[in-house]
Protein backbone atom coordinates (compact mmCIF):
# COMPACT_ATOMS: atom_id res chain seq x y z
CA UNK A 1 0.00 0.00 0.00
CA UNK A 2 1.67 3.34 -1.03
CA UNK A 3 2.21 5.95 1.84
CA UNK A 4 -0.02 8.52 2.65
CA UNK A 5 1.34 12.02 1.02
CA UNK A 6 0.71 15.32 2.50
CA UNK A 7 -2.30 15.99 0.63
CA UNK A 8 -4.09 12.84 2.10
CA UNK A 9 -2.27 12.61 5.29
CA UNK A 10 -5.03 12.79 7.69
CA UNK A 11 -4.58 15.95 10.67
CA UNK A 12 -4.21 14.80 14.33
CA UNK A 13 -5.45 18.36 15.47
CA UNK A 14 -9.54 17.91 15.87
CA UNK A 15 -9.16 14.73 17.49
CA UNK A 16 -10.54 13.92 20.62
CA UNK A 17 -8.99 11.58 23.45
CA UNK A 18 -10.89 7.73 22.18
CA UNK A 19 -9.75 9.12 18.52
CA UNK A 20 -6.58 9.89 19.55
CA UNK A 21 -6.27 6.43 21.43
CA UNK A 22 -7.59 4.42 18.12
CA UNK A 23 -5.01 6.22 16.28
CA UNK A 24 -2.49 4.74 18.67
CA UNK A 25 -3.76 1.73 18.74
CA UNK A 26 -3.68 1.19 14.94
CA UNK A 27 0.09 2.31 15.18
CA UNK A 28 1.01 -0.45 16.96
CA UNK A 29 1.74 2.10 20.25
CA UNK A 30 -0.10 1.48 23.68
CA UNK A 31 -2.66 2.28 24.95
CA UNK A 32 -1.73 5.22 27.22
CA UNK A 33 -0.07 6.62 23.63
CA UNK A 34 -2.85 8.02 22.99
CA UNK A 35 -2.27 10.09 26.12
CA UNK A 36 0.50 11.27 24.94
CA UNK A 37 -0.49 12.44 21.66
CA UNK A 38 -2.98 14.51 23.52
CA UNK A 39 -0.63 16.14 25.56
CA UNK A 40 2.14 16.96 22.44
CA UNK A 41 -0.78 18.37 20.77
CA UNK A 42 -3.06 20.19 22.86
CA UNK A 43 -0.35 21.05 26.05
CA UNK A 44 3.02 21.38 24.23
CA UNK A 45 1.69 22.55 20.97
CA UNK A 46 3.82 20.57 18.60
CA UNK A 47 4.27 21.47 14.97
CA UNK A 48 5.64 17.58 13.73
CA UNK A 49 5.11 14.11 15.19
CA UNK A 50 8.75 13.67 15.45
CA UNK A 51 8.87 16.15 18.06
CA UNK A 52 7.16 13.61 20.21
CA UNK A 53 10.30 12.45 21.63
CA UNK A 54 8.54 10.26 24.45
CA UNK A 55 7.06 8.01 21.25
CA UNK A 56 9.57 5.63 19.81
CA UNK A 57 10.99 6.30 16.93
CA UNK A 58 9.41 3.54 14.83
CA UNK A 59 6.14 4.46 16.56
CA UNK A 60 6.43 8.22 15.18
CA UNK A 61 7.42 6.51 11.57
CA UNK A 62 4.52 4.81 11.87
CA UNK A 63 1.96 7.54 12.68
CA UNK A 64 4.07 9.68 10.05
CA UNK A 65 3.00 7.48 7.56
CA UNK A 66 -0.78 8.16 7.66
CA UNK A 67 -0.76 11.66 9.89
CA UNK A 68 0.12 14.80 10.36
CA UNK A 69 -0.59 17.40 13.26
CA UNK A 70 -2.38 19.08 10.75
CA UNK A 71 -1.15 22.89 11.52
CA UNK A 72 -0.40 25.36 9.36
CA UNK A 73 1.03 29.29 9.86
CA UNK A 74 -0.80 32.34 8.51
CA UNK A 75 -0.42 33.16 5.12
CA UNK A 76 -1.21 37.21 5.81
CA UNK A 77 -1.60 39.30 8.64
CA UNK A 78 -2.91 42.79 8.56
CA UNK A 79 -2.36 45.21 11.70
CA UNK A 80 -4.60 48.01 12.50
CA UNK A 81 -3.91 51.20 14.04
CA UNK A 82 -6.27 50.26 17.10
CA UNK A 83 -3.82 46.96 17.40
CA UNK A 84 -6.41 44.91 15.99
CA UNK A 85 -4.71 42.25 14.16
CA UNK A 86 -6.31 40.11 10.99
CA UNK A 87 -5.07 37.05 10.28
CA UNK A 88 -5.39 34.64 6.91
CA UNK A 89 -5.25 31.00 7.82
CA UNK A 90 -5.13 28.57 4.67
CA UNK A 91 -7.59 25.48 5.20
CA UNK A 92 -6.83 21.91 4.49
CA UNK A 93 -9.26 21.91 1.39
CA UNK A 94 -7.09 24.66 0.00
CA UNK A 95 -8.92 27.31 0.24
CA UNK A 96 -8.24 30.53 3.81
CA UNK A 97 -10.32 32.01 6.20
CA UNK A 98 -10.20 35.49 8.07
CA UNK A 99 -9.36 35.72 12.00
CA UNK A 100 -9.13 38.35 13.93
CA UNK A 101 -7.18 39.13 17.39
CA UNK A 102 -8.75 41.72 19.50
CA UNK A 103 -6.02 43.35 22.21
CA UNK A 104 -7.69 44.84 25.28
CA UNK A 105 -5.62 45.67 27.87
CA UNK A 106 -5.49 42.53 29.92
CA UNK A 107 -7.83 40.61 27.90
CA UNK A 108 -7.45 39.55 24.10
CA UNK A 109 -10.21 37.86 22.42
CA UNK A 110 -9.84 36.01 18.77
CA UNK A 111 -12.62 35.99 16.92
CA UNK A 112 -12.69 32.95 14.92
CA UNK A 113 -14.29 31.47 11.72
CA UNK A 114 -15.95 28.28 10.96
CA UNK A 115 -16.97 28.19 7.94
CA UNK A 116 -15.04 29.32 4.68
CA UNK A 117 -18.52 32.55 3.61
CA UNK A 118 -21.71 31.87 4.62
CA UNK A 119 -24.91 30.82 3.49
CA UNK A 120 -26.92 33.07 5.94
CA UNK A 121 -26.80 36.15 3.21
CA UNK A 122 -27.54 38.69 5.79
CA UNK A 123 -28.02 42.12 3.80
CA UNK A 124 -25.70 43.89 5.92
CA UNK A 125 -22.47 41.20 6.17
CA UNK A 126 -19.85 41.33 3.55
CA UNK A 127 -19.20 37.79 4.36
CA UNK A 128 -22.76 36.44 3.32
CA UNK A 129 -22.31 38.30 -0.04
CA UNK A 130 -19.30 36.41 -0.62
CA UNK A 131 -21.62 33.20 -0.45
CA UNK A 132 -20.95 29.41 1.09
CA UNK A 133 -17.86 28.26 0.14
CA UNK A 134 -17.66 25.32 2.41
CA UNK A 135 -17.69 23.99 6.37
CA UNK A 136 -14.32 24.11 8.07
CA UNK A 137 -12.81 20.67 9.15
CA UNK A 138 -12.67 20.73 13.65
CA UNK A 139 -8.83 21.00 12.72
CA UNK A 140 -9.26 24.21 10.40
CA UNK A 141 -10.79 25.65 13.31
CA UNK A 142 -8.91 24.84 15.92
CA UNK A 143 -5.61 25.72 13.73
CA UNK A 144 -6.88 29.54 13.84
CA UNK A 145 -6.22 28.83 17.70
CA UNK A 146 -3.03 26.55 17.55
CA UNK A 147 -0.78 28.51 14.72
CA UNK A 148 -1.92 32.20 16.22
CA UNK A 149 1.37 34.16 17.01
CA UNK A 150 -0.46 35.35 20.14
CA UNK A 151 -1.99 32.50 21.14
CA UNK A 152 -0.91 32.47 24.95
CA UNK A 153 -2.15 35.98 25.37
CA UNK A 154 -5.75 34.81 24.54
CA UNK A 155 -8.13 34.73 27.44
CA UNK A 156 -11.50 34.80 25.01
CA UNK A 157 -12.97 32.85 21.56
CA UNK A 158 -16.18 33.73 19.88
CA UNK A 159 -17.47 32.60 17.19
CA UNK A 160 -18.44 35.59 15.52
CA UNK A 161 -16.22 35.15 12.07
CA UNK A 162 -17.21 34.28 8.56
CA UNK A 163 -19.76 31.39 8.65
CA UNK A 164 -23.15 30.13 11.05
CA UNK A 165 -21.62 28.12 13.94
CA UNK A 166 -25.15 25.93 13.70
CA UNK A 167 -24.93 25.41 10.20
CA UNK A 168 -21.68 23.13 10.88
CA UNK A 169 -22.48 22.06 14.32
CA UNK A 170 -20.86 19.08 14.32
CA UNK A 171 -17.63 20.33 13.91
CA UNK A 172 -17.54 23.49 16.13
CA UNK A 173 -19.39 21.07 18.80
CA UNK A 174 -16.03 19.16 17.97
CA UNK A 175 -13.56 22.04 18.54
CA UNK A 176 -15.05 23.56 21.73
CA UNK A 177 -15.22 19.62 22.80
CA UNK A 178 -11.43 19.87 22.71
CA UNK A 179 -11.30 23.37 23.55
CA UNK A 180 -12.89 22.55 27.35
CA UNK A 181 -11.95 19.16 27.48
CA UNK A 182 -9.21 18.15 30.31
CA UNK A 183 -7.26 16.58 27.91
CA UNK A 184 -7.25 19.65 25.46
CA UNK A 185 -7.16 23.15 26.28
CA UNK A 186 -8.82 22.85 29.37
CA UNK A 187 -10.77 25.98 29.20
CA UNK A 188 -13.56 27.05 30.59
CA UNK A 189 -16.90 26.85 28.44
CA UNK A 190 -17.59 30.57 29.96
CA UNK A 191 -14.49 31.88 27.61
CA UNK A 192 -15.84 30.75 24.86
CA UNK A 193 -19.23 32.45 22.82
CA UNK A 194 -20.89 30.95 20.40
CA UNK A 195 -23.36 32.74 18.00
CA UNK A 196 -25.95 32.12 15.56
CA UNK A 197 -28.73 33.56 13.72
CA UNK A 198 -31.06 31.05 15.23
CA UNK A 199 -30.98 27.76 13.32
CA UNK A 200 -34.18 25.38 13.59
CA UNK A 201 -32.86 22.15 15.82
CA UNK A 202 -29.44 23.08 15.91
CA UNK A 203 -29.65 26.01 18.49
CA UNK A 204 -31.53 23.50 20.70
CA UNK A 205 -28.79 21.09 20.27
CA UNK A 206 -25.90 23.17 21.02
CA UNK A 207 -28.03 24.80 24.05
CA UNK A 208 -27.97 20.73 25.44
CA UNK A 209 -24.41 19.93 24.13
CA UNK A 210 -22.23 22.70 25.09
CA UNK A 211 -21.86 25.13 28.14
CA UNK A 212 -20.11 27.98 26.21
CA UNK A 213 -22.04 31.38 25.99
CA UNK A 214 -24.89 31.76 23.50
CA UNK A 215 -25.02 35.09 21.72
CA UNK A 216 -27.88 35.71 19.02
CA UNK A 217 -27.84 37.93 16.21
CA UNK A 218 -31.02 40.03 16.78
CA UNK A 219 -30.76 43.33 14.50
CA UNK A 220 -34.87 43.85 14.63
CA UNK A 221 -37.28 42.85 17.48
CA UNK A 222 -39.94 42.00 14.36
CA UNK A 223 -40.60 39.39 12.00
CA UNK A 224 -41.28 41.46 9.36
CA UNK A 225 -38.60 43.20 9.81
CA UNK A 226 -35.56 40.88 10.98
CA UNK A 227 -36.89 38.80 7.85
CA UNK A 228 -36.08 42.05 5.73
CA UNK A 229 -32.41 42.04 6.84
CA UNK A 230 -31.64 38.41 7.25
CA UNK A 231 -33.39 35.55 5.63
CA UNK A 232 -32.75 33.09 8.21
CA UNK A 233 -35.67 34.84 9.66
CA UNK A 234 -38.16 32.56 7.55
CA UNK A 235 -36.35 29.52 8.97
CA UNK A 236 -36.71 30.30 12.57
CA UNK A 237 -38.14 33.82 13.69
CA UNK A 238 -36.71 35.61 16.21
CA UNK A 239 -40.22 34.98 18.57
CA UNK A 240 -39.45 31.29 17.95
CA UNK A 241 -35.78 31.45 18.95
CA UNK A 242 -36.65 33.54 22.34
CA UNK A 243 -39.13 30.79 23.27
CA UNK A 244 -36.83 28.32 22.83
CA UNK A 245 -33.89 30.33 24.79
CA UNK A 246 -36.87 30.44 27.93
CA UNK A 247 -36.48 26.92 28.71
CA UNK A 248 -33.25 27.13 29.68
CA UNK A 249 -31.22 28.99 32.86
CA UNK A 250 -29.04 31.81 32.07
CA UNK A 251 -29.38 33.41 35.23
CA UNK A 252 -25.95 32.14 36.39
CA UNK A 253 -22.49 31.67 35.12
CA UNK A 254 -23.75 30.92 31.44
CA UNK A 255 -24.24 34.04 29.68
CA UNK A 256 -26.95 34.97 27.04
CA UNK A 257 -26.56 38.17 24.83
CA UNK A 258 -28.37 39.63 21.80
CA UNK A 259 -26.09 41.64 18.86
CA UNK A 260 -27.67 44.32 17.20
CA UNK A 261 -26.30 46.23 14.49
CA UNK A 262 -27.91 49.78 14.56
CA UNK A 263 -29.02 51.03 11.15
CA UNK A 264 -30.17 54.67 11.47
CA UNK A 265 -33.77 55.44 10.36
CA UNK A 266 -34.23 51.38 10.16
CA UNK A 267 -34.47 49.95 13.28
CA UNK A 268 -33.09 52.84 15.97
CA UNK A 269 -36.71 54.28 17.34
CA UNK A 270 -38.19 54.32 20.42
CA UNK A 271 -40.62 51.93 18.68
CA UNK A 272 -37.94 49.23 18.59
CA UNK A 273 -36.60 50.20 21.77
CA UNK A 274 -39.73 49.07 23.15
CA UNK A 275 -40.42 46.28 20.83
CA UNK A 276 -36.86 44.94 22.14
CA UNK A 277 -38.31 45.27 25.69
CA UNK A 278 -41.20 43.18 24.69
CA UNK A 279 -39.40 40.73 23.39
CA UNK A 280 -36.62 39.90 25.75
CA UNK A 281 -38.92 40.34 28.60
CA UNK A 282 -38.15 37.05 30.83
CA UNK A 283 -34.69 36.63 29.45
CA UNK A 284 -31.40 36.82 32.13
CA UNK A 285 -29.42 38.21 29.03
CA UNK A 286 -27.64 41.44 27.92
CA UNK A 287 -27.88 43.11 24.22
CA UNK A 288 -24.67 45.01 22.68
CA UNK A 289 -25.34 47.51 20.44
CA UNK A 290 -23.13 47.49 17.20
CA UNK A 291 -21.87 49.98 14.53
CA UNK A 292 -22.62 49.53 11.29
CA UNK A 293 -19.56 49.53 8.74
CA UNK A 294 -20.42 50.30 5.33
CA UNK A 295 -20.63 47.67 2.84
CA UNK A 296 -20.74 48.20 -1.16
CA UNK A 297 -23.92 48.01 -3.06
CA UNK A 298 -26.07 48.14 0.59
CA UNK A 299 -28.93 50.72 0.85
CA UNK A 300 -28.30 51.00 5.17
CA UNK A 301 -26.42 53.35 7.21
CA UNK A 302 -24.95 53.32 10.48
CA UNK A 303 -26.82 55.41 13.52
CA UNK A 304 -25.37 58.66 14.72
CA UNK A 305 -23.84 58.26 18.34
CA UNK A 306 -26.24 60.20 20.24
CA UNK A 307 -29.43 57.51 18.85
CA UNK A 308 -27.32 55.02 20.08
CA UNK A 309 -26.57 55.97 23.32
CA UNK A 310 -30.57 57.19 23.85
CA UNK A 311 -31.36 53.37 22.80
CA UNK A 312 -28.81 52.21 25.40
CA UNK A 313 -30.27 53.96 28.17
CA UNK A 314 -33.85 53.36 26.91
CA UNK A 315 -33.04 49.52 27.13
CA UNK A 316 -30.80 49.38 30.19
CA UNK A 317 -33.97 51.62 32.28
CA UNK A 318 -36.12 49.14 30.98
CA UNK A 319 -34.59 46.18 32.66
CA UNK A 320 -32.52 44.88 29.68
CA UNK A 321 -28.83 45.45 30.14
CA UNK A 322 -27.49 46.82 26.90
CA UNK A 323 -23.90 48.14 26.44
CA UNK A 324 -22.80 49.43 22.93
CA UNK A 325 -20.28 47.59 22.03
CA UNK A 326 -16.89 49.26 20.94
CA UNK A 327 -15.82 49.08 16.88
CA UNK A 328 -12.39 47.68 15.99
CA UNK A 329 -10.10 47.06 13.09
CA UNK A 330 -12.70 48.95 10.41
CA UNK A 331 -9.20 50.19 8.51
CA UNK A 332 -8.33 46.82 8.13
CA UNK A 333 -11.91 45.28 7.31
CA UNK A 334 -11.95 43.54 10.46
CA UNK A 335 -14.59 44.92 12.33
CA UNK A 336 -17.99 42.91 12.77
CA UNK A 337 -19.61 42.08 9.25
CA UNK A 338 -16.93 42.37 6.97
CA UNK A 339 -14.83 39.65 6.92
CA UNK A 340 -14.62 38.01 3.21
CA UNK A 341 -12.43 35.93 1.32
CA UNK A 342 -14.10 35.53 -1.81
CA UNK A 343 -11.01 37.24 -3.90
CA UNK A 344 -8.19 35.61 -2.62
CA UNK A 345 -9.99 32.59 -2.67
CA UNK A 346 -10.64 33.18 -6.25
CA UNK A 347 -7.12 33.58 -6.68
CA UNK A 348 -6.11 30.73 -5.12
CA UNK A 349 -7.42 28.85 -7.95
CA UNK A 350 -5.65 30.48 -10.40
Amino acid sequence: MPLATTETKKPLLGLTLDELKAVAADAGLPKFAGGQLAKWIYEQHVTSIDAMTNISKDGRRQLEDAYEIGCMPHIHRQESVDGTVKYLFPTKSGKSVETVFIPDGERATLCVSCQVGCKMNCLFCQTGKQGWEGDLTAADILNQIYSLPERERLTNIVFMGQGEPMDNLDNVLRATEILTAPYGWAWSPRRITVSSVGVKNKLKRFIEESECHVAISLHAPTHEERAELMPAERGMSIQEVVDLLKNYDFSHQRRLSFEYIVFGGKNDTLRHAQQIVKLLSGLDCRVNLIRFHQIPDVPLHGADEKTMETLRDYLSSHGVFTTIRASRGQDIYAACGLLSTAKKNEKSKT
